[in-house]
């Protein structure tokens, strides 16, 4: 199943790990490990963002996912199941019958 994971590394942290020369580094070998379909990364409230997608087969994975970022940055993290538009498509009967019991 495919997920979005948000990670919130704090300023002070982000600063420290930068000026040692391993903020950029240490992002790379994270994302090595975790080989995610895709990573973008930006601000939000003041703070080093990431959006990095990827596919999670078991929920015992959470731990190797989240980790790292906890260690290496103090970070905070989301963890959200997302949809591609075919995922949507496939969801469409249940939508429709939550409309018709619910709506």
């Amino acid at each position: 199943m495919r997920f979005l994971i948000k990670v919130n590394i704090p300023v002070e942290t982000g600063n420290a790990a930068a000026r040692a020369g391993k903020l950029g580094s240490t992002i790379q070998s994270i994302l090595a490990d975790l080989k995610p379909e895709s990573a973008y990364f930006t601000d939000e409230k003041g703070q080093r963002t990431g959006f990095i997608f990827l596919d999670m087969q078991d929920a015992s994975q959470i731990p190797a996912i989240a980790e790292p970022w906890f260690l290496a940055f103090n970070a905070s993290i989301e963890i959200h199941p997302v949809m591609v538009p075919d995922d949507l498509a496939k969801a469409g009967s249940a939508i429709e019958a939550a409309v018709k019991k619910f709506g």
